[in-house]
């Protein structure tokens, strides 16, 4: 049974309704945390950029209004030396009974790397990616006190006394570069990848299992799969492409207005994962059984944006052809923020998880 990931919003500004300079709103940020608490989301990703909030207190926040919702704080390494990670993630999770997982963000562009003082080249920002993961695993586990020495972190004799709920923290990477898929696939309990057709998910998908049992990892210990959608989804098709060239619409004026998630000239992004978005764009409008790109075009493929357009009905046939294909993890999130999200819970979630209990039970193949 796939799990659902929504991510968190400090506030009610969206990229179709932005609020210019808008600071968090305590009440919006639980409101909103209760609803995917209340219907069925597993996980929230709290978001990282260099010049927005911190996650941890934010995760801290939601984790403190909810009773089973899961927070993913995301974690560029530069960001925080790993011995510290290891007490402040473990921290969380004591406080929470266990309801903590990080993604890692090795970085896609060096100039958004280049604003917090991180100058490593791409390729050495996932060398020393890898030595985290695997300093926050021994700091986790280790009962005694223990030396590192390599290019990126030396240090002796740290001792951790602040222990996870149940075992190490699980660790999430993401990203469509060879480095990526290689520490990703040898080291990740997770790995998030953006929504492409599914041909070009499933070819993704063999290189991250290539990459496990290059490293010696059993099947049973592969990374999970974690795909990321932005459904615009209504009552009927046709109510449901109304509203997503409605949303097209606004998405390109605000861009032009210097509201969007890109400037309106922005250069052609420097990751891999935004590049092959833009590629795959390139070749039509819609691929597959609803995915629908010009989302992408109309932000310069900034962060996840392929969108998913139709019914209920399509929609839930569109996740589960991904959960086929082998995506343990689906993360959803619209362009209406807080309603979209009700809806999904509503209208999406439980029609993913009865279908599959369905095929279980022997009711469909």
């Amino acid at each position: 049974m796939p799990e659902f990931i929504s991510l968190t919003f400090p506030n009610a500004s969206t990229e179709i309704n932005p609020i210019p300079n808008a600071s968090i709103d305590p009440e919006y940020l639980a409101r909103y945390a209760r609803n995917l608490d209340d219907y069925g989301y597993n996980y929230t990703l709290v978001p990282y950029d260099s010049s927005s909030y911190d996650p941890f207190t934010i995760g801290a926040t939601i984790l403190s209004v909810t009773k089973k919702l899961k927070v993913i704080i995301a974690l560029r390494p530069n960001t925080l030396y790993p011995t510290v990670a290891a007490k402040a993630l473990a921290t969380l999770d004591q406080l929470s009974s266990g309801r903590v997982v990080v993604h890692f963000i090795a970085g896609g562009s060096d100039a958004e790397q280049a604003k917090e003082g991180d100058f490593l080249s791409k390729d050495e920002r996932y060398g020393r990616l890898e030595d985290y993961i695997k300093i926050l695993r021994r700091a986790w586990k280790s009962d005694e006190p223990f030396d590192w020495d390599s290019k990126y972190y030396q240090f002796k004799q740290f001792s951790n006394r602040v222990r996870p709920t149940n075992g190490p923290i699980p660790v999430s990477v993401g990203g469509s570069s060879d480095e990526a898929y290689r520490v990703g696939g040898s080291l990740a309990d997770i790995f998030g990848l953006w929504g492409e057709p599914l041909k070009e998910t499933k070819e993704q998908i063999d290189r991250i299992y290539a990459e496990a049992a290059k490293a010696g990892r059993p099947d049973s210990d592969r990374p999970r799969i974690w795909v990321t959608f932005r459904p615009i989804v209504a009552e009927t098709e046709e109510l449901a492409w109304a509203k997503a060239h409605r949303t097209l619409d606004v998405l390109t004026a605000n861009r032009a207005l210097g509201q969007g998630k890109a400037p309106p000239n922005a250069p052609a992004p420097q990751n891999v994962g935004s590049q092959r978005l833009l590629d795959i764009a390139a070749r039509g409008e819609v691929q597959d059984r609803a995915l629908w790109y010009p989302t992408v075009t109309a932000t310069n493929a900034r962060g996840a944006s392929t969108a998913l357009v139709g019914s209920h009905q399509t929609i839930v046939e569109s996740l589960l052809d991904y959960v086929d294909l082998g995506a343990d993890l689906i993360s959803i999130r619209g362009y209406d923020n807080l309603n979209d999200a009700i809806d999904y819970g509503r209208f999406v979630l439980p029609k993913v998880r009865e279908t599959l209990q369905e095929r279980g039970n022997g009711a469909s193949n």
